[in-house]
Protein backbone atom coordinates (compact mmCIF):
# COMPACT_ATOMS: atom_id res chain seq x y z
CA UNK A 1 0.00 0.00 0.00
CA UNK A 2 1.65 3.57 -0.93
CA UNK A 3 1.87 5.99 1.89
CA UNK A 4 1.48 3.86 4.94
CA UNK A 5 -1.91 3.11 3.71
CA UNK A 6 -3.80 -0.38 5.09
CA UNK A 7 -6.20 -2.85 3.00
CA UNK A 8 -9.60 -2.99 4.53
CA UNK A 9 -12.33 -5.36 4.53
CA UNK A 10 -15.57 -4.49 5.61
CA UNK A 11 -16.80 -6.66 8.71
CA UNK A 12 -20.45 -7.01 7.65
CA UNK A 13 -19.08 -8.71 4.64
CA UNK A 14 -16.70 -11.04 6.37
CA UNK A 15 -19.68 -11.97 8.95
CA UNK A 16 -21.95 -12.31 5.85
CA UNK A 17 -19.58 -14.70 3.62
CA UNK A 18 -20.23 -17.66 5.58
CA UNK A 19 -23.95 -17.42 5.69
CA UNK A 20 -24.95 -18.18 2.33
CA UNK A 21 -23.01 -21.32 2.03
CA UNK A 22 -23.03 -22.72 5.61
CA UNK A 23 -27.79 -22.09 4.55
CA UNK A 24 -27.45 -23.90 1.85
CA UNK A 25 -25.08 -26.69 2.11
CA UNK A 26 -27.47 -27.11 5.59
CA UNK A 27 -30.42 -26.98 3.59
CA UNK A 28 -29.14 -29.59 0.74
CA UNK A 29 -27.93 -31.66 3.84
CA UNK A 30 -31.19 -31.41 5.66
CA UNK A 31 -33.62 -32.23 2.59
CA UNK A 32 -31.38 -35.28 1.93
CA UNK A 33 -31.37 -36.54 5.27
CA UNK A 34 -34.82 -36.50 5.63
CA UNK A 35 -34.41 -39.42 3.04
CA UNK A 36 -32.94 -41.90 4.92
CA UNK A 37 -34.99 -43.13 7.86
CA UNK A 38 -31.99 -43.09 10.17
CA UNK A 39 -31.33 -45.11 13.70
CA UNK A 40 -33.85 -42.41 15.35
CA UNK A 41 -36.50 -42.21 12.67
CA UNK A 42 -37.66 -38.94 10.77
CA UNK A 43 -40.07 -37.67 13.31
CA UNK A 44 -36.90 -37.48 16.16
CA UNK A 45 -34.46 -36.19 14.09
CA UNK A 46 -36.60 -33.24 12.28
CA UNK A 47 -37.28 -32.26 15.89
CA UNK A 48 -33.74 -32.59 17.08
CA UNK A 49 -32.34 -30.96 13.93
CA UNK A 50 -35.25 -27.65 14.74
CA UNK A 51 -33.99 -27.57 18.57
CA UNK A 52 -30.49 -27.59 17.02
CA UNK A 53 -31.69 -25.22 14.22
CA UNK A 54 -32.30 -22.74 16.95
CA UNK A 55 -29.62 -23.48 19.62
CA UNK A 56 -26.77 -22.79 16.33
CA UNK A 57 -28.47 -19.56 15.74
CA UNK A 58 -28.76 -17.52 18.79
CA UNK A 59 -25.01 -19.43 19.66
CA UNK A 60 -23.79 -17.92 16.57
CA UNK A 61 -25.13 -14.46 16.93
CA UNK A 62 -24.85 -14.14 20.06
CA UNK A 63 -21.04 -14.83 20.03
CA UNK A 64 -18.93 -12.54 20.36
CA UNK A 65 -21.00 -9.39 20.51
CA UNK A 66 -19.23 -7.80 23.26
CA UNK A 67 -15.96 -7.66 21.37
CA UNK A 68 -17.83 -6.22 18.08
CA UNK A 69 -19.06 -3.64 20.06
CA UNK A 70 -15.83 -3.00 21.75
CA UNK A 71 -13.94 -2.56 18.86
CA UNK A 72 -16.97 -0.65 16.91
CA UNK A 73 -17.01 1.86 19.90
CA UNK A 74 -12.95 2.73 19.27
CA UNK A 75 -12.82 2.71 15.41
CA UNK A 76 -10.95 5.37 13.93
CA UNK A 77 -11.04 6.70 10.97
CA UNK A 78 -9.59 5.16 7.87
CA UNK A 79 -6.77 7.03 6.20
CA UNK A 80 -6.84 8.98 2.84
CA UNK A 81 -4.58 6.20 1.51
CA UNK A 82 -6.14 3.17 2.97
CA UNK A 83 -7.46 0.21 0.28
CA UNK A 84 -10.71 -0.57 0.83
CA UNK A 85 -12.19 -4.17 -0.86
CA UNK A 86 -14.74 -4.83 -2.66
CA UNK A 87 -17.24 -7.02 -1.43
CA UNK A 88 -16.74 -9.85 -3.56
CA UNK A 89 -13.09 -9.72 -3.27
CA UNK A 90 -13.80 -9.79 0.67
CA UNK A 91 -16.71 -12.97 0.18
CA UNK A 92 -14.20 -14.48 -2.25
CA UNK A 93 -11.05 -14.75 -0.27
CA UNK A 94 -13.52 -15.73 3.16
CA UNK A 95 -14.72 -18.60 1.22
CA UNK A 96 -11.96 -19.82 -0.85
CA UNK A 97 -10.00 -20.07 2.44
CA UNK A 98 -12.19 -22.15 4.22
CA UNK A 99 -14.04 -24.78 1.14
CA UNK A 100 -12.28 -27.70 2.72
CA UNK A 101 -14.01 -26.95 5.79
CA UNK A 102 -17.73 -26.41 3.89
CA UNK A 103 -16.83 -29.42 2.63
CA UNK A 104 -16.37 -31.32 5.68
CA UNK A 105 -18.97 -29.88 7.28
CA UNK A 106 -21.24 -30.79 4.49
CA UNK A 107 -20.29 -34.43 4.25
CA UNK A 108 -20.71 -34.53 8.27
CA UNK A 109 -24.35 -33.15 8.07
CA UNK A 110 -25.28 -36.04 5.89
CA UNK A 111 -23.84 -38.79 7.29
CA UNK A 112 -25.25 -37.77 10.52
CA UNK A 113 -28.04 -38.76 8.50
CA UNK A 114 -27.50 -41.87 9.39
CA UNK A 115 -28.31 -41.74 12.97
CA UNK A 116 -30.31 -38.53 13.08
CA UNK A 117 -32.16 -37.38 9.73
CA UNK A 118 -31.91 -34.12 8.79
CA UNK A 119 -30.52 -32.87 12.26
CA UNK A 120 -26.83 -32.09 10.97
CA UNK A 121 -28.24 -30.35 8.10
CA UNK A 122 -30.64 -28.13 10.32
CA UNK A 123 -27.13 -27.20 12.43
CA UNK A 124 -25.40 -26.28 9.85
CA UNK A 125 -28.40 -23.73 8.41
CA UNK A 126 -28.91 -22.46 11.75
CA UNK A 127 -25.20 -21.76 11.99
CA UNK A 128 -25.70 -19.45 8.44
CA UNK A 129 -28.62 -18.26 9.80
CA UNK A 130 -27.19 -16.98 13.10
CA UNK A 131 -24.45 -15.37 10.56
CA UNK A 132 -27.10 -13.23 8.42
CA UNK A 133 -28.21 -11.86 12.28
CA UNK A 134 -25.26 -10.59 12.88
CA UNK A 135 -24.51 -9.15 9.55
CA UNK A 136 -28.04 -7.79 10.20
CA UNK A 137 -26.89 -6.58 13.73
CA UNK A 138 -23.18 -4.89 12.78
CA UNK A 139 -25.74 -2.82 9.96
CA UNK A 140 -28.01 -1.53 12.18
CA UNK A 141 -25.00 -0.53 14.61
CA UNK A 142 -24.02 1.28 10.74
CA UNK A 143 -26.67 2.84 10.08
CA UNK A 144 -27.19 4.43 13.90
CA UNK A 145 -23.68 5.95 14.00
CA UNK A 146 -23.90 6.46 10.37
CA UNK A 147 -20.40 5.12 9.60
CA UNK A 148 -19.21 1.81 8.19
CA UNK A 149 -16.53 -0.48 9.51
CA UNK A 150 -13.89 -2.15 8.09
CA UNK A 151 -10.99 -4.07 9.52
CA UNK A 152 -7.38 -4.49 8.13
CA UNK A 153 -6.95 -7.51 5.73
CA UNK A 154 -3.51 -8.03 7.45
CA UNK A 155 -5.18 -9.12 10.75
CA UNK A 156 -8.25 -10.78 8.83
CA UNK A 157 -4.94 -13.15 7.39
CA UNK A 158 -3.97 -14.20 11.09
CA UNK A 159 -6.78 -14.99 12.64
CA UNK A 160 -9.78 -15.31 9.94
CA UNK A 161 -11.94 -13.44 12.27
CA UNK A 162 -13.02 -9.60 12.20
CA UNK A 163 -13.36 -9.83 15.94
CA UNK A 164 -10.33 -12.33 17.01
CA UNK A 165 -7.56 -12.09 18.60
CA UNK A 166 -5.46 -10.74 16.08
CA UNK A 167 -7.63 -7.41 15.33
CA UNK A 168 -7.29 -4.50 17.35
CA UNK A 169 -9.41 -1.82 15.65
CA UNK A 170 -11.94 -1.34 13.34
CA UNK A 171 -11.62 1.64 11.25
CA UNK A 172 -14.75 3.56 9.97
CA UNK A 173 -15.85 5.61 7.01
CA UNK A 174 -18.51 7.20 6.01
CA UNK A 175 -22.06 5.35 5.25
CA UNK A 176 -21.57 6.05 1.19
CA UNK A 177 -17.98 4.42 1.26
CA UNK A 178 -17.30 1.01 -0.39
CA UNK A 179 -19.75 -0.85 -3.19
CA UNK A 180 -21.63 -2.77 0.13
CA UNK A 181 -24.74 -1.27 2.10
CA UNK A 182 -24.92 -1.83 5.73
CA UNK A 183 -24.42 -5.36 6.91
CA UNK A 184 -22.82 -6.11 4.30
CA UNK A 185 -25.39 -6.63 1.70
CA UNK A 186 -25.00 -5.39 -1.91
CA UNK A 187 -25.82 -1.87 -2.32
CA UNK A 188 -28.83 -1.45 -4.59
CA UNK A 189 -27.61 1.92 -5.79
CA UNK A 190 -24.46 3.00 -6.75
CA UNK A 191 -22.31 4.47 -4.10
CA UNK A 192 -21.07 8.25 -4.35
CA UNK A 193 -17.78 9.04 -3.93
Amino acid sequence: MARGGQGLARVACVVRAGAAPLWWLGVLAAGAGVLVPGVTGRRIGVLAGAALFILALVAVYLHRRGRYAALAAGAVRAGKHDVLQDRAVTVRNWRRGRRWWLLFAFLAALGSAFAVPAAGGMLLAGAGAGLWLKAAWIGRRERAGEALLWVRVDWLARGGRPAGKAVRAYRSTGIAAGDAAPGGSRRRTPALV
